[in-house]
């Protein structure tokens, strides 16, 4: 099992990844690998090493070594799977859908056909708005 020093929470499960997880790549304060429940071929998560997990309360260089990660998986994916474009959103609060409690960016390849209709995109996470 992978585990990194600055991660402190021993039950969560990005902090002690499954060694079944394939990780992309990483700097020396954040870490990406493919999802283990991908939505789409490619689903990456971007995490901090250090277990926090409000993405606000990250200081600037861990938010920027995340978004450095997210550019660098971004290239990978698109040589590996070919999509035709991407969502990356990050989840705050158990009211916007968080569920595991340790700051993460979902890099999500997305393909022509995979929804009738994609228009809105991220707009979707309130069923409703997503049309204008």
């Amino acid at each position: 099992m992978q585990q990194f020093k600055e991660l402190s929470d021993s039950t969560c499960p990005f902090c002690n990844l499954n060694p079944k997880i394939e990780v992309l790549c990483e700097t020396a304060t954040a870490l990406a690998f493919l999802d283990g429940y991908p939505v789409s071929k490619g689903h990456t998560l971007i995490i901090p090493k250090r277990h926090v997990a409000d993405y606000f309360e990250l200081s600037v260089h861990e938010q920027r070594a995340m978004w450095l990660l997210v550019n660098r998986c971004k290239t990978i994916l698109s040589d590996r799977y070919h999509p035709d474009g991407f969502n990356v959103g990050i989840n705050v609060g158990q009211a916007a859908g968080q569920s595991v409690f340790h700051v993460h960016i979902h890099l999500i390849p997305r393909y022509k056909g995979d929804v009738e209709n994609p228009k809105g995109g991220v707009r979707g996470v309130i069923p409703g708005r997503q049309k204008y």
